[in-house]
């Protein structure tokens, strides 16, 4: 059946699949620990119990099927800086709509290949530990950046996950490969990897520039030209640097409003430009204050 699901995923242009099974892991006590030092800033459903415990999520789930799909263009940012900076995975259609779509085919086949089977699909969109998930199912390894390294593709990754009933042979784990190097703390400007493989959020730049919805950025946090995400860990990743490549998902492929858009643009951007340049866009979740708020920090 694993055999037959991945030839499936693989049909479906899905990058990367593996299977683990619905169970407590590490990430539980991990999680828990990154909590209690208050790391998650404001962001309060990330304190969600069923974060912990995947069986909450979905009854009866047995086995979890995670998939990666990746997201690389070979642009680069510029060091201008008169223009912002738009993290990687905001440049083209909004990977919720692109995932979705590919894990809803998925889901509903699997569903159709024998009665009484059970599937839930998610795509960021649920209390899902999807990193340690994928890292169990044998996607890749959790980097000291916090994010997934895969060998084929560097940390490039769109995570998604489809729980089932079924008893699925589960995968070997992902073994750690970031050894001795420590490139993304180092590259890191607000200090936000506070150790290795632990980020804290208030210090982070795509946190201040997505999630945090204060009036002003504090003082402590210099942008460097990030208007949305920030991007300085995964560029500077040696993963990256030699095994980056090109996604075949042309929905991946930039809009051109998104490529080094002016600082002095975004600081007037009115509602009717927001509406024009994020429909369609995973930055449509950074409202349009947040926007000039982001430029007129950086200006």
């Amino acid at each position: 059946m694993k055999r037959t699901i991945a030839a499936k995923s693989q049909e479906l242009g899905f990058s990367k699949i593996g299977f683990t099974k619905a169970e407590t892991g590490q990430e539980a006590a991990h999680l828990q620990a990154w909590l209690d030092l208050g790391y998650q800033a404001d962001m309060a459903w990330m304190a969600n119990p069923k974060r912990q415990d995947i069986t909450q999520v979905m009854a009866g789930v047995k086995s979890v099927i995670c998939v990666a799909l990746n997201y690389y263009t070979p642009h680069q940012h510029s060091g201008d800086r008169a223009v912002g900076k738009i993290s990687r995975y905001g440049w083209g259609r909004d990977y919720h709509k692109v995932l979705t779509k590919k894990l809803k085919a998925l889901a509903h086949w699997l569903t159709a290949q024998g009665e009484n089977i059970e599937a839930r699909y998610y795509v960021d969109t649920g209390p899902i530990a999807e990193k340690a998930l994928a890292q169990r199912a044998g996607i890749g390894w959790i980097g000291k950046h916090s994010n997934v390294i895969s060998r084929e593709y560097g940390s490039w990754l769109f995570l998604g996950e489809i729980l089932t009933n079924l008893e699925l042979e589960p995968d070997q784990p992902h073994t750690e490969h970031c050894g001795t190097c420590t490139r993304c703390l180092d590259a890191c400007p607000t200090g936000a990897i506070a150790q290795p493989f632990v980020v804290d959020a208030n210090r982070c730049i795509a946190y201040h520039t997505i999630e945090n919805r204060a009036e002003v950025i504090p003082e402590a946090i210099n942008l460097n030209n990030w208007v949305a995400g920030c991007d300085i860990c995964q560029d500077v990743c040696p993963w990256n640097q030699r095994f980056a490549q090109e996604t075949a998902e042309t929905d991946f492929q930039p809009f051109d409003h998104n490529i080094d858009p002016p600082l002095a643009d975004l600081a007037n951007m009115t509602d009717a430009e927001w509406e024009r340049r994020f429909t369609g866009s995973a930055l449509r979740r950074i409202k349009r204050d947040r926007w000039q708020r982001n430029a007129i920090a950086n200006l």
